[in-house]
Protein backbone atom coordinates (compact mmCIF):
# COMPACT_ATOMS: atom_id res chain seq x y z
CA UNK A 1 0.00 0.00 0.00
CA UNK A 2 1.39 3.57 -0.86
CA UNK A 3 1.27 5.31 2.39
CA UNK A 4 2.67 2.26 4.48
CA UNK A 5 5.39 2.30 1.92
CA UNK A 6 5.84 6.01 2.20
CA UNK A 7 6.13 5.62 5.97
CA UNK A 8 8.61 2.92 5.45
CA UNK A 9 10.69 5.25 3.75
CA UNK A 10 9.86 7.78 5.51
CA UNK A 11 11.51 12.31 1.27
CA UNK A 12 12.20 17.85 0.64
CA UNK A 13 10.17 20.39 -0.99
CA UNK A 14 9.90 23.69 -0.39
CA UNK A 15 12.35 24.01 -2.86
CA UNK A 16 14.80 27.05 -2.06
CA UNK A 17 15.66 27.69 -5.43
CA UNK A 18 19.81 26.77 -4.99
CA UNK A 19 22.00 26.71 -8.00
CA UNK A 20 23.96 23.65 -9.25
CA UNK A 21 27.29 23.26 -7.18
CA UNK A 22 30.55 22.89 -7.32
CA UNK A 23 33.04 20.67 -5.26
CA UNK A 24 34.51 22.44 -2.74
CA UNK A 25 38.20 22.09 -0.77
CA UNK A 26 38.01 19.68 2.32
CA UNK A 27 38.77 22.38 4.71
CA UNK A 28 40.57 21.56 8.11
CA UNK A 29 37.93 21.60 11.15
CA UNK A 30 39.71 21.63 14.50
CA UNK A 31 43.19 20.28 15.03
CA UNK A 32 41.25 16.88 15.91
CA UNK A 33 38.86 17.24 13.23
CA UNK A 34 36.05 18.07 15.33
CA UNK A 35 32.45 16.47 14.20
CA UNK A 36 30.59 19.29 12.18
CA UNK A 37 27.42 17.30 13.54
CA UNK A 38 25.11 19.18 16.29
CA UNK A 39 22.33 17.33 16.24
CA UNK A 40 21.90 14.24 14.53
CA UNK A 41 22.75 11.38 17.49
CA UNK A 42 23.64 9.19 14.41
CA UNK A 43 26.04 10.68 12.33
CA UNK A 44 29.53 11.90 12.45
CA UNK A 45 31.53 14.27 10.27
CA UNK A 46 35.19 14.81 10.30
CA UNK A 47 36.11 17.02 7.89
CA UNK A 48 40.88 16.76 7.56
CA UNK A 49 42.87 18.09 4.64
CA UNK A 50 42.07 15.74 1.84
CA UNK A 51 39.60 13.92 3.03
CA UNK A 52 36.25 13.44 5.18
CA UNK A 53 35.34 10.95 7.79
CA UNK A 54 32.32 9.81 8.31
CA UNK A 55 31.22 7.77 10.84
CA UNK A 56 27.37 6.43 10.98
CA UNK A 57 26.34 4.87 14.03
CA UNK A 58 24.02 1.48 14.36
CA UNK A 59 20.45 2.63 15.45
CA UNK A 60 19.73 -0.54 16.49
CA UNK A 61 22.89 -1.29 18.40
CA UNK A 62 23.80 1.49 21.10
CA UNK A 63 27.27 1.76 20.77
CA UNK A 64 28.14 0.28 17.53
CA UNK A 65 29.35 2.17 14.36
CA UNK A 66 27.05 0.93 11.08
CA UNK A 67 29.62 2.16 8.92
CA UNK A 68 32.76 4.30 7.96
CA UNK A 69 33.39 6.40 5.35
CA UNK A 70 36.16 8.27 4.02
CA UNK A 71 35.23 10.69 1.43
CA UNK A 72 38.01 12.01 -0.79
CA UNK A 73 37.74 14.56 -3.61
CA UNK A 74 38.06 12.53 -7.24
CA UNK A 75 40.29 14.86 -8.90
CA UNK A 76 43.10 14.96 -5.56
CA UNK A 77 45.98 12.50 -4.92
CA UNK A 78 45.21 10.31 -1.53
CA UNK A 79 46.49 11.43 1.24
CA UNK A 80 49.47 8.72 1.91
CA UNK A 81 47.69 7.92 5.34
CA UNK A 82 44.00 7.59 5.29
CA UNK A 83 41.78 6.10 8.78
CA UNK A 84 39.69 2.36 8.07
CA UNK A 85 36.58 3.09 6.20
CA UNK A 86 34.97 2.58 2.82
CA UNK A 87 36.65 4.88 0.21
CA UNK A 88 34.57 7.28 -1.90
CA UNK A 89 35.76 9.29 -4.25
CA UNK A 90 33.94 12.56 -4.38
CA UNK A 91 31.54 14.23 -5.78
CA UNK A 92 29.24 11.15 -6.68
CA UNK A 93 28.16 11.75 -10.41
CA UNK A 94 26.08 8.76 -11.23
CA UNK A 95 24.60 7.33 -8.22
CA UNK A 96 22.19 4.52 -7.70
CA UNK A 97 19.47 5.97 -5.15
CA UNK A 98 17.05 4.04 -3.42
CA UNK A 99 14.53 6.22 -2.12
CA UNK A 100 12.53 9.43 -3.71
CA UNK A 101 13.19 11.22 -0.06
CA UNK A 102 16.69 11.02 -1.02
CA UNK A 103 15.77 11.94 -4.87
CA UNK A 104 14.02 14.94 -3.76
CA UNK A 105 16.58 16.60 -1.43
CA UNK A 106 19.78 15.96 -3.93
CA UNK A 107 17.16 17.74 -6.38
CA UNK A 108 16.88 20.45 -4.13
CA UNK A 109 20.91 21.09 -3.38
CA UNK A 110 21.53 21.10 -6.94
CA UNK A 111 22.69 17.18 -7.56
CA UNK A 112 20.15 16.07 -9.50
CA UNK A 113 22.34 15.30 -12.45
CA UNK A 114 23.96 12.79 -10.13
CA UNK A 115 21.26 10.14 -10.11
CA UNK A 116 21.59 7.77 -12.53
CA UNK A 117 19.56 5.02 -10.95
CA UNK A 118 16.53 4.15 -8.89
CA UNK A 119 14.81 1.64 -7.11
CA UNK A 120 10.77 0.86 -7.14
CA UNK A 121 10.08 3.46 -9.53
CA UNK A 122 6.36 3.49 -9.22
CA UNK A 123 6.58 5.46 -6.06
CA UNK A 124 8.30 8.77 -7.58
CA UNK A 125 5.97 11.05 -7.84
CA UNK A 126 7.95 14.56 -8.76
CA UNK A 127 7.43 15.24 -12.52
CA UNK A 128 10.79 15.69 -13.32
CA UNK A 129 11.82 12.33 -11.76
CA UNK A 130 8.99 10.51 -13.78
CA UNK A 131 10.06 12.06 -17.41
CA UNK A 132 13.79 11.44 -16.53
CA UNK A 133 12.56 7.53 -15.55
CA UNK A 134 10.45 7.23 -18.69
CA UNK A 135 13.10 8.35 -21.14
CA UNK A 136 15.73 6.21 -19.80
CA UNK A 137 17.88 9.46 -18.13
CA UNK A 138 17.50 7.75 -14.91
CA UNK A 139 17.48 3.29 -15.13
CA UNK A 140 15.00 1.89 -13.59
CA UNK A 141 17.05 -0.83 -11.51
CA UNK A 142 13.54 -2.74 -10.30
CA UNK A 143 12.70 -3.74 -6.52
CA UNK A 144 14.58 -1.97 -3.82
CA UNK A 145 14.23 -5.71 -2.11
CA UNK A 146 16.23 -7.91 -4.96
CA UNK A 147 17.31 -4.87 -7.60
CA UNK A 148 18.31 -6.22 -11.32
CA UNK A 149 21.95 -7.12 -10.71
CA UNK A 150 22.74 -6.59 -14.79
CA UNK A 151 21.31 -3.02 -15.27
CA UNK A 152 23.00 -2.12 -11.90
CA UNK A 153 26.90 -3.12 -13.20
CA UNK A 154 25.36 -1.62 -17.07
CA UNK A 155 24.83 2.30 -15.30
CA UNK A 156 28.34 1.55 -13.26
CA UNK A 157 27.38 3.66 -10.18
CA UNK A 158 29.67 5.52 -7.96
CA UNK A 159 28.13 4.46 -4.65
CA UNK A 160 24.50 3.35 -3.56
CA UNK A 161 22.70 5.07 -1.56
CA UNK A 162 19.90 3.20 0.63
CA UNK A 163 17.80 3.31 3.65
CA UNK A 164 19.48 0.77 5.84
CA UNK A 165 17.56 -1.78 8.56
CA UNK A 166 18.24 -4.20 11.12
CA UNK A 167 20.26 -7.08 9.99
CA UNK A 168 20.19 -6.32 6.72
CA UNK A 169 20.93 -8.09 3.92
CA UNK A 170 21.67 -6.28 0.27
CA UNK A 171 21.88 -9.58 -1.71
CA UNK A 172 23.97 -9.61 -4.75
CA UNK A 173 24.94 -5.93 -5.00
CA UNK A 174 26.92 -6.45 -1.98
CA UNK A 175 29.34 -8.38 -4.48
CA UNK A 176 29.37 -5.78 -7.01
CA UNK A 177 32.40 -3.64 -5.06
CA UNK A 178 30.37 -0.99 -5.19
CA UNK A 179 30.15 1.49 -2.20
CA UNK A 180 27.10 1.07 -0.27
CA UNK A 181 25.76 4.59 1.73
CA UNK A 182 23.55 3.59 4.52
CA UNK A 183 22.02 6.57 5.34
CA UNK A 184 20.14 5.86 8.62
CA UNK A 185 18.84 9.56 8.51
CA UNK A 186 15.15 7.80 9.40
CA UNK A 187 16.11 6.64 12.43
CA UNK A 188 17.15 9.99 13.47
CA UNK A 189 13.96 11.00 16.38
CA UNK A 190 14.28 14.57 16.88
CA UNK A 191 13.54 16.82 13.29
CA UNK A 192 16.53 18.81 13.26
CA UNK A 193 18.78 16.08 14.20
CA UNK A 194 17.12 14.32 10.67
CA UNK A 195 17.57 17.26 8.95
CA UNK A 196 21.43 17.85 9.55
CA UNK A 197 22.09 14.48 7.61
CA UNK A 198 21.93 16.98 4.45
CA UNK A 199 25.38 17.61 5.73
CA UNK A 200 26.60 14.21 4.30
CA UNK A 201 24.35 14.31 1.28
CA UNK A 202 25.94 17.22 0.20
CA UNK A 203 29.80 15.87 1.63
CA UNK A 204 29.28 13.46 -0.83
CA UNK A 205 27.99 15.34 -4.10
CA UNK A 206 30.37 18.02 -3.64
CA UNK A 207 27.38 20.42 -2.50
CA UNK A 208 29.15 21.32 0.78
CA UNK A 209 27.68 24.98 0.61
CA UNK A 210 24.60 24.35 -0.93
CA UNK A 211 23.75 21.87 2.36
CA UNK A 212 25.16 23.21 4.54
CA UNK A 213 23.02 26.33 3.77
CA UNK A 214 20.00 24.65 3.78
CA UNK A 215 20.41 23.19 6.93
CA UNK A 216 21.08 26.80 8.74
CA UNK A 217 18.07 27.54 7.33
CA UNK A 218 16.25 25.05 8.47
CA UNK A 219 17.23 24.71 11.65
CA UNK A 220 17.01 28.67 11.99
CA UNK A 221 13.44 28.81 11.11
CA UNK A 222 12.85 25.91 13.26
CA UNK A 223 14.14 27.79 16.19
CA UNK A 224 12.49 30.91 15.72
CA UNK A 225 9.13 29.18 15.94
CA UNK A 226 9.84 27.10 18.93
CA UNK A 227 10.89 30.56 20.54
CA UNK A 228 7.76 32.04 19.45
CA UNK A 229 5.29 28.86 20.88
CA UNK A 230 6.84 28.99 23.92
CA UNK A 231 5.36 31.99 25.30
CA UNK A 232 1.80 30.80 23.92
CA UNK A 233 -0.33 31.10 26.70
CA UNK A 234 -2.38 27.87 26.37
CA UNK A 235 -1.14 24.06 25.63
CA UNK A 236 -3.67 22.55 23.70
CA UNK A 237 -3.86 18.80 23.77
CA UNK A 238 -3.36 16.85 20.87
CA UNK A 239 -4.26 12.98 19.18
CA UNK A 240 -2.89 11.81 15.81
CA UNK A 241 -3.97 9.81 12.93
CA UNK A 242 -6.70 7.25 13.19
CA UNK A 243 -7.58 4.09 13.20
CA UNK A 244 -7.48 1.71 10.45
CA UNK A 245 -8.06 -1.96 9.85
CA UNK A 246 -8.74 -2.02 13.66
CA UNK A 247 -5.30 -0.60 14.54
CA UNK A 248 -4.72 3.05 15.45
CA UNK A 249 -0.90 3.70 15.19
CA UNK A 250 0.06 6.82 16.93
CA UNK A 251 3.70 8.59 17.31
CA UNK A 252 5.53 7.17 20.81
CA UNK A 253 6.22 9.78 23.75
CA UNK A 254 9.78 10.05 22.64
CA UNK A 255 9.35 10.17 18.76
CA UNK A 256 10.09 12.67 16.23
CA UNK A 257 6.19 13.70 15.97
CA UNK A 258 5.95 13.85 19.59
CA UNK A 259 9.24 16.70 19.68
CA UNK A 260 7.72 18.79 16.83
CA UNK A 261 3.97 19.03 18.72
CA UNK A 262 5.70 19.93 21.97
CA UNK A 263 7.79 22.12 20.20
CA UNK A 264 4.77 24.15 18.81
CA UNK A 265 3.37 24.31 21.81
CA UNK A 266 0.85 21.90 22.38
CA UNK A 267 0.65 18.63 24.44
CA UNK A 268 0.93 15.19 23.42
CA UNK A 269 -1.17 13.15 25.30
CA UNK A 270 1.33 10.44 25.11
CA UNK A 271 4.33 12.63 25.65
CA UNK A 272 4.84 9.97 29.04
CA UNK A 273 5.74 6.91 26.99
CA UNK A 274 9.12 6.02 26.29
CA UNK A 275 8.73 4.49 23.12
CA UNK A 276 10.33 6.78 20.03
CA UNK A 277 8.34 4.44 17.41
CA UNK A 278 4.90 4.16 16.92
CA UNK A 279 2.37 2.41 18.98
CA UNK A 280 -0.51 0.49 18.02
CA UNK A 281 -3.72 0.60 19.93
CA UNK A 282 -7.40 -0.17 19.58
CA UNK A 283 -9.68 2.33 19.46
CA UNK A 284 -11.19 2.38 22.39
CA UNK A 285 -7.80 2.57 24.15
CA UNK A 286 -6.74 5.60 22.36
CA UNK A 287 -10.30 7.33 23.13
CA UNK A 288 -10.10 6.28 26.77
CA UNK A 289 -7.61 8.78 27.02
CA UNK A 290 -7.94 11.54 23.65
CA UNK A 291 -11.68 11.90 23.63
CA UNK A 292 -11.27 15.35 24.94
CA UNK A 293 -7.99 16.59 22.82
CA UNK A 294 -8.30 20.11 21.76
CA UNK A 295 -7.18 19.25 18.10
CA UNK A 296 -7.42 16.21 16.28
CA UNK A 297 -4.31 16.29 13.00
CA UNK A 298 -4.49 13.03 10.90
CA UNK A 299 -2.45 12.20 7.91
CA UNK A 300 -4.46 9.95 5.00
CA UNK A 301 -6.26 9.99 1.81
CA UNK A 302 -9.50 10.10 1.13
CA UNK A 303 -10.99 12.33 3.65
CA UNK A 304 -12.36 15.46 2.85
CA UNK A 305 -15.10 16.22 5.06
CA UNK A 306 -16.35 15.36 8.59
CA UNK A 307 -18.80 12.94 6.96
CA UNK A 308 -15.91 11.34 5.80
CA UNK A 309 -14.06 11.04 8.76
CA UNK A 310 -17.34 9.02 9.92
CA UNK A 311 -17.72 7.15 7.38
CA UNK A 312 -14.51 5.73 7.91
CA UNK A 313 -15.29 4.67 11.22
CA UNK A 314 -18.17 5.39 12.76
CA UNK A 315 -17.33 6.25 16.33
CA UNK A 316 -14.92 8.90 14.94
CA UNK A 317 -17.68 11.43 15.93
CA UNK A 318 -17.36 10.51 19.78
CA UNK A 319 -14.01 12.22 19.67
CA UNK A 320 -14.95 16.02 20.96
CA UNK A 321 -12.16 17.13 18.57
CA UNK A 322 -14.64 15.93 16.01
CA UNK A 323 -17.80 17.84 17.54
CA UNK A 324 -15.98 21.01 17.73
CA UNK A 325 -14.71 20.65 14.26
CA UNK A 326 -11.38 20.39 15.18
CA UNK A 327 -10.06 18.22 13.16
CA UNK A 328 -6.85 18.86 10.07
CA UNK A 329 -6.27 16.43 7.96
CA UNK A 330 -3.08 16.27 5.91
CA UNK A 331 -4.02 14.23 2.42
CA UNK A 332 -0.70 13.05 1.55
CA UNK A 333 -1.03 12.48 -1.76
CA UNK A 334 -1.52 15.46 -2.81
CA UNK A 335 0.92 17.38 0.29
CA UNK A 336 4.02 15.33 -0.57
CA UNK A 337 4.63 15.22 3.51
CA UNK A 338 6.88 12.49 3.65
CA UNK A 339 9.30 14.51 1.19
CA UNK A 340 9.06 17.37 2.43
CA UNK A 341 9.32 16.99 6.64
CA UNK A 342 12.06 14.96 6.54
CA UNK A 343 14.57 17.77 5.67
CA UNK A 344 12.21 20.40 6.71
CA UNK A 345 10.55 19.68 9.58
CA UNK A 346 10.18 23.65 9.94
CA UNK A 347 7.24 23.63 7.87
CA UNK A 348 5.68 20.75 9.78
CA UNK A 349 6.43 22.97 12.99
CA UNK A 350 4.77 26.12 11.52
CA UNK A 351 1.43 23.96 10.21
CA UNK A 352 1.13 22.73 14.35
CA UNK A 353 2.03 26.35 15.39
CA UNK A 354 -0.52 27.58 13.16
CA UNK A 355 -3.31 25.41 14.22
CA UNK A 356 -2.77 24.97 18.16
CA UNK A 357 -2.12 29.11 17.89
CA UNK A 358 -3.39 31.19 15.14
CA UNK A 359 -2.96 34.48 17.01
CA UNK A 360 0.97 33.84 17.04
CA UNK A 361 1.53 32.99 13.47
CA UNK A 362 -1.44 35.86 11.91
CA UNK A 363 -2.40 35.44 8.05
CA UNK A 364 -0.59 32.35 7.85
CA UNK A 365 -2.21 29.66 5.11
CA UNK A 366 -2.13 25.84 5.98
CA UNK A 367 0.41 23.88 3.42
CA UNK A 368 0.30 20.64 4.78
CA UNK A 369 -3.19 20.09 6.67
CA UNK A 370 -6.81 21.44 5.60
CA UNK A 371 -9.22 21.79 8.36
CA UNK A 372 -12.27 20.22 8.16
CA UNK A 373 -15.12 22.64 8.81
CA UNK A 374 -17.65 20.45 7.21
Amino acid sequence: MKKSMLLILAVALFALALPACRQGRSDRVGAGGDSVITEARLLRMDRQAGYTLVTVLDPWQEGRVLQRYVLAPRDSMLPARLPEGTLVRTPVRNALVYSAVQVSLLSEIGAFDAVHGVTDSRWFTDSATVARIASGDIVDCGSSENPTVEKVMAMQPDAVLLSPYQDANYGQITKLGIPIIECADYMEYTPLGRAEWVKFYGELVGCRAQADSLYAAVAASYNEVKKLTSSARTKPTIVTEMVISNVWNIPGGKSYMARIMADAGGTYLWADDDHTGSLSYDFNRVLERAHKADFWLIKWTGINTLADLKAAYALNSEMDAYRQKHVYVCDTDRSRFFEVVPYHPDVLLREFAAVMHPDLLPGYQLRLYRHLDQ
